[in-house]
Parts: structure tokens; sequence; C-alpha cells
């Protein structure tokens, strides 16, 4: 099976919302590999790999997030690190 990964920075009102504990419930949901964490500077970070289709579906739910989110914008690049097992939260950075 193929496995594509992604690197994802998105911006707006996305601390304080549950979104790093959203985000793991989505990716958990579909199958995907990585990790989550907030950054200092107000976004959210994270390091999403799996299917493709998996990874279009987690980037469109990035695209409008939990319920009280407000995100403005997402950066998307493909990355060559490699994932961990199953998906988890990183320490803020």
């Amino acid at each position: 099976m193929t496995e594509i990964v992604r690197h994802v920075m998105i911006r707006g009102l996305v601390q304080g919302v549950w979104f790093r504990g959203w985000t793991s419930q989505q990716a958990g949901r579909l199958g995907l590999k990585g990790w989550v964490r907030n950054r200092r500077d107000g976004r959210v970070e994270a390091l999403i790999a799996g299917p493709p289709q998996a990874v279009e579906t987690m980037l469109a739910l990035f695209r409008q997030g939990p319920p009280m989110a407000q995100v403005e914008a997402i950066e998307v690049s493909e990355s060559g690190e490699q994932p961990p097992d199953g998906f988890g939260h990183k320490p803020n950075h």
C-alpha cells in the first residue's frame, strides 16, 4: 500500500479549543500515523501519514477543525520524516 507523509501548519484560533485531541481522534478513525503539537506562535503543527485518500480526508478536516476552532489557513508540504507507529501528541514547540 502506498503511504504519503504531509507536514501541516494550521493557523487561526486553534489552541485552547481541543484541536490536538480532535486531531488524534480523527487520525485514529482514518487509520493515520503521525503526531500533533501546539507551537509557541499560536499555530498547531501536525505530521500525518497514510494512504493518499485518508491523508486528503484529514487535510479537508483540518480546513474546518473542531467546533470551537476558527481555522484561517493551513500550509501543507511533503515530508520525508518517518512517522511513528500510531498517532500521538508531541510536546509544545
